[in-house]
């Protein structure tokens, strides 16, 4: 069978949900498709590619439809969006968090972000600042959450983890020292 890239993307994507990062190898993945690793690189030139590529995935299967038109409520539509698009799958906060990071794929939140903070009036250093404190904000705390109902599935811990009502506070807050900044 001839597979195409986004074959290989999606069965990473499974490896991965089932698995863990951890086990998510290319030797791995390629023998999930019955393939030699080396007929793999065809597709993906290495691993840091193939996360990137899952990593854009993961958010585009979370895409929802933008409805709030003021900045603000736009920036934590974009925020929770991208929470729940991390949540969805197994460490996919660190897929995700880890190729913005490298600058390898899943820049599109942070584009949305830094427009949404220029519609608010914010100067560019600002736009700039804001968007890498919500984006720090919503990957800590999903990576945490993550973490937290992994460990509680597993029995090693006894406590929920924060979920989306400490998650919403958390953007307020941070956003109500952004609108400060726009009133200034």
């Amino acid at each position: 069978m001839r597979y195409q890239r986004r074959d290989v993307v999606e069965r990473a994507i499974e490896v991965l949900d089932e698995y863990g990062l951890e086990s998510l190898t290319m030797r791995r993945l390629a023998a999930e498709l019955g393939l030699q690793p080396s007929a793999l690189y065809h597709h993906v030139p290495n691993k840091q590619t193939l996360l990137a590529a899952v990593a854009d995935e993961i958010l585009a299967r979370g895409r929802r439809e933008r409805r709030a038109a003021e900045w603000d409520r736009r920036a934590v539509e974009i925020c929770a969006e991208l929470r729940d698009s991390m949540l969805a799958y197994r460490d996919g906060a660190e897929v995700v968090a880890t190729a913005h990071t490298f600058g390898l794929g899943a820049g599109e939140p942070a584009a949305q972000l830094r427009e949404a903070l220029r519609d608010g009036g914010l100067p560019d250093d600002l736009v700039d600042v804001g968007t890498r404190a919500l984006l720090h904000l919503v990957f800590g705390h999903t990576a945490d959450e993550q973490a937290a109902l992994q460990a509680s599935s597993a029995g090693a811990i006894d406590r929920e983890p924060g979920g989306p009502g400490d998650f919403e506070r958390g953007i307020e807050l941070l956003l109500d020292g952004i609108r400060s900044r726009v009133r200034s």
